[in-house]
């Protein structure tokens, strides 16, 4: 079973285009900048939900300019 998310996050004004370029860099990650109470909606797929904790715990969440992120998880049978 594959794992997705939706992934809002809060971005620092300043550090907008950086955190969208290292996000880009992240496999199975669709990037979108938006307008609203968040900054930027990523729509992220891994193999499993352990896969995803670990993009979220070493990939995004470090990014300088992350200052929030609300993680939504949605799973799709394979």
């Amino acid at each position: 079973m594959a794992a997705n998310a939706y992934v809002l996050i809060n971005v620092e004004p300043a550090r907008t285009q950086e955190v969208i370029d290292r996000l880009n860099a992240i496999s199975g990650a669709s990037v979108r900048e938006v307008l609203g109470p968040y900054d930027v909606v990523v729509e992220l797929e891994a193999g499993t939900v352990e896969d995803l904790t670990e993009i979220m715990r070493h990939r995004i969440r470090p990014i300088n300019g992350v200052s929030n992120t609300v993680t939504c998880l949605w799973f799709t049978n394979i």
